[in-house]
């Protein structure tokens, strides 16, 4: 009997944290202190800081601030998985915001449920240092030609 051949692999090869994080300079990512911490085969990891940079009035995570990372987790994982020329959009985001968190570092990670040729679904959960839910993330992206 044959062994099963290994899956394709999901992400372009030759991309590194290193060059995520190098994309994040000058973007809403580097201000928030969003960092890449690692590439998986099937997912995508980055930390952000519970601080005043991203708290609401209240003293707990700003759910904006969870989903930009959410967004910015799907996108970027999304990006690693389509063919030269293209790239990805974000068209629908929701998040259930499921614990608040006061300080520390939250940790998100992006896996895919469908990478398709026109469209990509991404689940992103968002937890805090102890490995708690604080948010649940769905992202769908359409893969477009890059323009430029």
């Amino acid at each position: 009997m044959t062994p099963p051949a290994d899956p394709a692999p999901l992400f372009r090869p030759g991309v590194s944290l290193d060059d995520l994080n190098a994309l994040s300079r000058g973007t809403a990512m580097e201000p928030l202190g969003i960092v890449f911490t690692e590439l998986g085969p099937d997912y995508l990891r980055a930390t952000m800081p519970v601080d005043a940079r991203t708290r609401q009035p209240y003293g707990l995570l700003h759910g904006g601030a969870s989903v930009l990372l959410a967004e910015t987790l799907g996108s970027s994982a999304g990006g690693l998985c389509v063919g030269e020329g293209q790239g990805v959009v974000g068209i629908e985001i929701n998040a259930n915001h499921l614990r608040g968190v006061r300080e520390g570092v939250v940790t998100g990670t992006a896996r895919p449920l469908h990478v398709g040729r026109s469209t990509q679904v991404w689940e992103i959960r968002i937890e805090d240092e102890r490995g708690r839910p604080v948010c649940v993330s769905r992202l769908t992206l359409a893969v477009v030609a890059r323009s430029g």
